[in-house]
């Protein structure tokens, strides 16, 4: 059912990522003009991603019609496959952001999605399928949902503590490509509305040519804890990346979250520059509104986009000498959980990464 009051009016909050999860929802990858070669590289490295989480959660795989039956086929564990129509296959900002109260009861926040941009800005058209996902979502749960489709929101442009503090950028919440009549401030109450946030904190940028979100947080930045966050690092003055992670660092280091703490920041190296190959460049079509992939383009490769499922991390690796000290120092970090790195090269390729294609379900 679809409510007309607020979250934060009705005693709901959104809970960390790291609270314990009922499942996580994914979509199947599939659209030729950004996923090379038929999208069957991203299809594998998916599988890798649903089998992976499946084996700490359950599972439920949104699929189109046209790829329900090859999907059935592959005969996953612990997986249940749904025909969810979809543009494409970031359900992490396309789908419903779950909220819950101090009873044991969850609803669904439905955002606006304009597919990264609407007409102008955005990433791919149509987006029509994919500002459904959250309304369907909310239906396969079995619970309400708050329609906010006069807010453009993509999930990975937040990220709660769980205790009242939200984390955004600026350089994605403030884009003229979101919400253009809107100021900070009229923004921000919005966010503590539909998330039930008394803080939020504006890190400035995103991760270096992260074009295709305009510089989401979770490339960016997390929370591991309360008080604690990971944040995307660069030490080569040199790279461009260097200075936006100095001037988040700067920012973090001069707040306190929502209930006073001074924030703890956790740097973990950002993978050296990885650029498009001209082969998997040509393996993508080009089509007129969508994102082009380009031969040497240089793409936003980072370990901050893991995600946080029940028991474990799931980990973006790039076969890349920083691999190592990411694991290690989640390793550190989260030592009740295992660390389960996959090759993430083909989601990249795509436009993000572990994070951007998982969407979780606490357990309320």
């Amino acid at each position: 059912m679809k409510l007309n009051s607020t979250p934060r009016r009705d005693g709901y909050y959104m809970p960390s990522e790291l609270a314990p999860h009922k499942c996580t929802y994914l979509l199947w990858p599939e659209r030729p003009d950004n996923w090379r070669d038929g999208a069957k590289p991203a299809q594998k490295a998916f599988r890798q991603v649903v089998e992976t989480i499946a084996k700490y959660e359950p599972v439920v795989l949104g699929v189109n019609q046209s790829q329900y039956l090859h999907v059935l086929g592959m005969n996953m564990r612990n997986v249940s496959v749904v025909e969810i129509s979809n543009n494409d296959s970031w359900i992490r900002d396309s789908g419903a952001t779950m909220v819950i109260n101090d009873y044991g009861e969850m609803r669904a926040v439905d955002w606006g999605f304009n597919g990264y941009g609407g007409t102008e800005g955005g990433i791919y058209y149509p987006w029509d399928f994919d500002d459904y996902v959250g309304a369907k979502m909310a239906n396969i749960e079995k619970v309400d949902r708050y329609e906010v489709a006069d807010f453009i929101l993509e999930g990975g442009s937040i990220h709660s503590d769980g205790e009242g503090t939200l984390l955004v950028t600026e350089e994605t919440l403030l884009s003229p490509d979101r919400n253009p009549d809107m100021t900070r401030e009229q923004i921000e109450d919005k966010l503590c509305e539909y998330t039930g946030a008394e803080k939020v904190l504006w890190v400035p940028y995103g991760v270096y040519r992260d074009e295709d979100t305009n510089g989401h947080v979770d490339n960016i930045c997390q929370f591991v804890a309360p008080g604690k966050v990971v944040l995307a690092w660069e030490d080569n003055v040199d790279d461009p990346q260097h200075e936006r992670s100095m001037k988040d660092l700067e920012y973090l280091e001069s707040e306190t979250d929502a209930r006073g703490r001074k924030l703890e920041i956790i740097k973990i190296h950002v993978p050296n520059p990885v650029t498009i190959t001209k082969e998997e460049a040509e393996g993508v079509d080009s089509v007129e509104g969508t994102f082009p992939r380009r031969e040497g383009d240089r793409l936003p490769a980072s370990y901050i986009n893991y995600y946080n499922c029940n028991g474990a991390i799931i980990l973006p690796v790039f076969d890349d000498p920083h691999d190592e000290e990411a694991i290690k120092t989640l390793e550190g970090l989260f030592p009740d959980r295992v660390i389960e790195p996959i090759y993430a090269r083909e989601i990249l390729l795509g436009g993000g990464n572990i994070h951007c294609i998982t969407q979780q379900v606490p357990l309320a």
